[in-house]
């Protein structure tokens, strides 16, 4: 029997927070960020999590950068820093049944997380990589994912994520998964 916190591709989704243009280049190690949070979609995807993603006031900042929004869906912008404030994000999460929800982008100590915050209040599990999030200053990131873990939320990583969705060797997207792993290690 799964511990209650345990993900799986079936009951998770992955919810893409303002990795826009404008913003990105002044976040610490964003090249790290964008490559972890790719790798987190790519992956979604072949397993079947439900993605989505949103923009932050893209007038602006600008819109998501290139390299992601290629991989995502339409993004709904929104002006409020929780993305639970977009009534479509909440509403497809709770129609596709995912109740846990994995939070990547940007500002962890912004968008993140308040958007992490409302999700708990509203009774989803939250699942934050903390290698998927960033922020312009080290202390607001190291801050802002202590405080969502006394939260309630799990900090955890982005393969951590990959392979609980997996489950295991057996799954039969396994060797694609372990190619999108070698392809990320190589780009290290």
């Amino acid at each position: 029997m799964p511990h209650p916190t345990q993900m799986s591709a079936q009951d998770s989704g992955l919810l893409v927070i303002d990795v826009q243009e404008k913003l990105l280049p002044k976040i610490q190690s964003a090249e790290a960020l964008v490559r972890n949070i790719a790798f987190l979609i790519d992956s979604a995807r072949l397993l079947g999590v439900t993605v989505q993603a949103t923009e932050q006031y893209p007038k602006g900042l600008g819109p998501t950068i290139a390299d992601l929004a290629q991989r995502l869906p339409d993004r709904p912008d929104k002006v409020a820093f929780s993305c639970c404030a977009v009534p479509s994000v909440v509403d497809n999460f709770r129609r596709a049944a995912r109740p846990k929800i994995v939070l990547a982008g940007i500002e962890a100590h912004v968008c993140v997380q308040q958007t992490a915050l409302d999700f708990l209040g509203l009774g989803f599990h939250v699942y934050v990589p903390v290698d998927a999030v960033g922020s312009r200053f080290a202390l607001d990131q190291d801050v802002a994912l202590r405080r969502m873990e006394r939260a309630g939320v799990i900090l955890t990583s982005a393969e951590s994520c990959i392979f609980e969705w997996t489950g295991g060797a057996s799954h039969p997207r396994f060797k694609e998964i372990s190619r999108l792993i070698q392809d990320r290690m190589r780009s290290i």
